[in-house]
Parts: structure tokens; C-alpha cells; sequence
């Protein structure tokens, strides 16, 4: 009995919690607030690390300088109507090939070179024209020599018939053996031009000045008249004094374009040229599968950078607003519309100042072109930032300016 009791004993004891043993659920509440303010601690530190990380770091931007038009200039044109087309020349291209058969002995140019009205271009073979001449020119010899003697026979027989000797049928024949004669001289003479013409066009010429697109054919190959289509072409040529730009404008827009309108022509491969133009040729017919209308454009001032089948953006302007004498007229600031943004607060401008960013509140006035007109928060001279570059852009970012 005393062992069964003790066993129950040692059992309740193994139930006994030790309070001194398991801290209480709670704990003191310092030690609470001790945990919690150490966790916030740990995250401001973290904040402003990645805050400090953040903000020194460097921005590449590309930037455009905004313009500032001189007071007392009429303002630059509106642009009214864009569309992409390609760069040709006003004769179009000048395909030139032979007028004899014969085997091509030499070119004398080379594609890009520049050419004048005139000047020889590619040398056939022409000893079969040379002999072609010569004979004929021989020929033409025996006719005349014919023509002297029928003409001394004729005189002759005028002379006999004075007599009664010859009848008058014999001087009819006398007579007629003349006319044959003079009338081979005047064969001969022609076939003596045609031989020299057949020998002058064994070599090609340049019709007008130009530049040598392309050559189609190799040295030594035969070069025919003719043929099908492009089969008789040596040479390509195009004069570039006279460059132009076609588009095709949508019968709708047809209301912004006219004759003389002045226009502003972007080679695609060189964004930041710009060639100013003018309308020259509306097409008289209207493209009915595709409801068009071909424009072109002269090219006022081409240069070397255009070339033919260049693709470009044309973009016709309206005429520029003039200045009236005697009124004061404000200055305008230019800014490019890529630089032009706007949310909820309105439209801004990022500025680069000091190497570092600047939100400038701006008033946009409409456009010129490819520039937005700034009415209000620009003076110019500013680098305002282009594009979206850099997606987090805020005041106060470092910023390095690409090239």
C-alpha cells in the first residue's frame, strides 16, 4: 500500500507545471515594446539606405536644347498634314541603251559618277560601222563619177540631135541615163549619213548632266536595241540637281494640300536633317483602288546626303504667320514635342540643371513642325530631357547626358 501510494505520488508529480521553468505568455511589457521598437528601427535604416542608394545613382537622358525665336521674325509654319514617301528625281531615271548591235568594248564611267551633257559613257566595238562607212562613201565616188560622164554623153547628144544625126528618142535615153545617175548620188549621200550616224552611236552618251546609277551589262557582252523590257538598258543615269519626294495623300486630306505650299522633307536614315521643299506637281488622277492622290515635293536645297528611292517623312506646312508692322510681337520658345509630357497636374518638361532633374510646369501652345510652341515656363536655352529613357524619372535624380 505505502509503494502504490508513493507511485501516485511521483505521478503527480511528473503533472506539476513549473511556473519558474515557462516564461508567461505576455512577458513584461517593456520587453514588448523593446522587440517592436527594434524592428521598426531596423526598417528606417533600410528605407533610408535604399532611399540614399536610389537617389545617387545616375541617369543617362538625351536632351535638346529648347529655341528661343528672335522678337520681329514671322513664327515658324504649322504642319497640317505628315506622310512617308520616297526621294526621286524630277526627270525620273534615264535609262539609256544602244542603237546598233555590237559588242561593248569599254565603259567610261563608274556608278556615282558625276556626268555632263554630252560626255561619253560607254565605247562599242565599231569597226564594223567604220567599214560600213567607208563603203559607202566609195559608192557615193562611182555615182558621182557616173553623173560626170552621162552628163558629158548627154551633152554629146544634145549636139548630135542639133544635127539631124541622133533622133530624138536616143537623147530621151541620154537624158533619163542622167537623171538615174544624179538619183544614186543622192542614195549614196544618205547611206554615207546613215553610216556616220550607225558609227557616232557605238558610243553612248550622256543625254543631260546626271550621276551614273547603275551599269547592267559587263565588257564584252553583246549590247542589243530593244528587246524586252530592260534587256537593252547599259546604263542607268538620274540628274540630282532636281530632287523631289512623292507621297500618295488620301483623297479625305486633299483640302490641306496645294500648289506652291511649302513642306519639310526627314530622310528616315537621318533623323536630324531636315530639307525645306515646296509642291511642285499634283497628279491629275486620283488612284482609284487606293483613294490617293501622288504629290510631289521640290527639294529646295538637295545635297549629297539624299539619294533616289530614299523613304522620307514629309510633313506640309502651313504658311508662316507674318509680323505686322508696328505690333509688338513676344518671342517664341521651341521645344521638341518629345519632351512635351503631361498627367493629372498638366503638362511638364524634365530640365537638367546642374546634373540633376527638374520638373518645370510648361503651357503648350500648339505646334511648328516637329517642336512644340512653350507659352509659359520656359525662357529657353533649358536641356529639357527627350523621350522615356529612364522610366523613374523624379526631381532631384542624377542625371548624365548621353552624346
Amino acid at each position: 500500500m505505502e509503494e502504490r501510494g508513493r507511485a501516485k505520488r511521483d505521478d503527480l508529480a511528473a503533472l506539476r507545471i513549473d511556473r519558474d521553468a515557462v516564461p508567461l505568455r505576455g512577458g513584461p511589457a517593456w520587453g514588448r515594446w523593446l522587440v517592436a521598437a527594434a524592428l521598426v528601427a531596423g526598417f528606417v535604416v533600410a528605407s533610408l539606405l535604399a532611399y540614399r542608394m536610389t537617389l545617387g545613382r545616375t541617369a543617362v537622358v538625351r536632351v535638346a536644347i529648347a529655341e528661343r525665336s528672335a522678337p520681329g521674325t514671322s513664327a515658324p509654319a504649322a504642319a497640317v498634314l505628315t506622310g512617308s514617301g520616297y526621294v526621286v528625281t524630277g526627270e525620273r531615271y534615264i535609262s539609256l541603251g544602244v542603237r546598233v548591235p555590237s559588242r561593248i568594248e569599254r565603259y567610261l564611267v563608274e556608278e556615282g559618277q558625276k556626268v555632263v551633257a554630252g560626255q561619253d559613257l560607254v565605247q562599242l566595238d565599231a569597226r564594223q560601222y567604220q567599214a560600213a562607212l567607208e563603203q559607202a562613201r566609195a559608192n557615193l565616188v562611182r555615182a558621182r563619177a557616173n553623173v560626170d560622164l552621162e552628163r558629158r554623153e548627154l551633152a554629146r547628144a544634145k549636139e548630135l540631135f542639133g544635127r539631124n544625126v541622133l533622133s530624138r528618142s536616143e537623147l530621151d535615153v541620154r537624158e533619163n541615163r542622167l537623171r538615174v545617175a544624179e538619183a544614186e548620188v543622192a542614195q549614196f549621200e544618205a547611206a554615207v549619213t546613215r553610216a556616220e550616224v550607225d558609227l557616232e552611236d557605238t558610243v553612248l552618251r550622256a543625254p543631260t548632266d546626271g550621276v551614273i546609277l547603275e551599269k547592267f551589262k559587263e565588257v564584252g557582252e553583246i549590247a542589243v536595241p530593244g528587246g524586252f523590257e530592260g534587256s537593252g538598258e547599259l546604263i542607268r543615269m538620274a540628274n540630282l540637281e532636281d530632287m523631289r519626294a512623292e507621297l500618295d495623300v488620301n483623297e479625305s486630306d486633299l483640302s490641306r494640300v496645294r500648289m506652291g505650299q511649302p513642306a519639310e522633307v526627314k530622310p528616315d536614315a537621318y533623323q536630324d536633317r531636315s530639307y525645306a521643299a515646296r509642291v511642285v506637281k499634283l497628279y491629275p488622277q486620283i488612284n482609284r483602288q487606293k483613294g490617293t492622290l501622288k504629290v510631289e515635293v521640290g527639294i529646295e536645297k538637295p545635297d549629297e546626303w539624299l539619294r533616289p528611292d530614299m523613304s522620307v517623312r514629309i510633313t506640309f506646312l502651313a504658311e508662316a504667320a507674318p509680323v505686322v508692322a508696328g505690333e509688338p510681337e513676344a518671342a517664341l520658345v521651341l521645344a521638341p514635342r518629345e519632351a512635351l509630357r503631361s498627367d493629372g497636374a498638366g503638362s511638364y518638361v524634365w530640365v537638367v540643371t546642374s546634373g540633376a532633374l527638374r520638373r518645370q510646369a510648361v503651357e503648350a501652345a500648339g505646334d511648328r513642325g516637329d517642336r512644340a510652341v512653350i507659352a509659359k515656363g520656359l525662357a529657353g536655352g533649358e536641356a529639357v530631357v527627350l523621350g522615356a529613357d529612364v522610366e523613374d524619372l523624379r526631381d532631384g535624380l542624377r542625371v548624365e547626358v548621353a552624346e
